[in-house]
């Protein structure tokens, strides 16, 4: 208990300082997973499509405490918001664990769709990637707060402020996946790619023909 009790007194005086640390070691796993860099153990095709729909129902669940959470604190119900929001940063660090399994020892998955439809995806795609990592910060952020404040100490913080960006953020990000989860997964077919391709996807068409392009 000493312990702990040091680390959320240190976490308590330099909350910044806290976030910033979680959110590089955050990037940093996902960049060296994408690069190849982390040994991961390889993973069946079959293991691959059982994380896929597991991470979906975890990113569901998680939107759902969030939508729980946002309405606890709207009633004043501190302590059930506390558990709810608790309970969805549990459930994104699983997706976390499984995502990183999924990219380091898998493969990731293109959509077999063409026209509007690809474009729509791929633009819903990178508004996801891109308030995925943005989010990141400020959720830890708001949670450090959360957890080494009490409630009356929170309200001279930027708890609310910083909560209320995650919460949009972190939400959109959510639906979006399970957006484009459903329609890469359950309305159009896939194909596997490797992972550095999601880069060149969203990129756009015109830059992955040119890669992938051969003479005659």
């Amino acid at each position: 208990m000493a312990v702990a009790d040091r680390l959320q007194s240190r976490a308590r005086a330099s909350p910044r300082l806290v976030t910033a640390a979680a959110s590089v070691v955050g990037y940093a796993l996902v960049f060296a997973t994408f690069g190849g860099v982390l040994p991961f153990p390889s993973i069946s095709d079959q293991t691959v499509i059982l994380l896929s729909d597991a991470i979906a129902v975890v990113n569901a669940a998680a939107l759902s405490a969030i939508v729980v959470g946002v309405y606890f604190i709207k009633t004043n119900q501190i302590r059930k918001h506390r558990a709810a929001m608790l309970t969805a940063f549990g459930l994104i660090l699983a997706f976390l664990v499984m995502y990183l399994l999924k990219v380091g020892g898998g493969f990731e998955k293109e959509i077999q769709a063409t026209g509007l439809v690809w474009g729509a995806y791929i633009v819903m795609l990178a508004i996801h990637i891109l308030l995925s990592a943005v989010s990141v910060p400020v959720v830890v952020h708001a949670v450090v707060l959360g957890v080494t404040h009490s409630v009356a100490e929170l309200r001279e913080t930027a708890h609310a402020r910083v909560g209320r960006i995650a919460v949009a953020a972190w939400g959109l990000s959510l639906f979006l996946g399970l957006v484009t989860y459903v329609m890469l997964n359950h309305v159009y077919g896939w194909v596997p790619r490797g992972e550095a391709a999601l880069l060149f996807a969203v990129a756009g068409p015109s830059l992955r023909d040119g890669l992938f392009s051969t003479d005659d």
